[in-house]
């Protein structure tokens, strides 16, 4: 009888630990999960900026060329 008290004392332990490594792997997983959302957000918003950016290098640049133009144009003659 003692063997078998034993074995139900320790079945509880070995079993709890196993679920303790599954629930581990399960939260690591969602960890995951939830940081690739997280860096695709990132990237969508970086994708944004970049857009904005070379949207505001090129007006500049536009405005730049237009001015040249147009002392190019005052300078010629009439």
């Amino acid at each position: 009888m003692s063997g078998a008290g034993s074995r139900y004392l320790k079945e509880p332990f070995e079993c709890a630990h196993e679920h303790r490594f599954e629930a581990t792997e399960k939260i690591m997983s969602l960890q995951f999960e939830t940081v690739e959302r997280r860096l695709e957000r990132i990237e969508a918003m970086i994708g944004g900026v970049e857009k904005r950016l070379w949207m505001t290098v090129f007006g500049v640049v536009g405005v730049m060329l237009a001015q040249a133009a147009q002392s190019i144009l005052e300078f010629t003659p009439k």
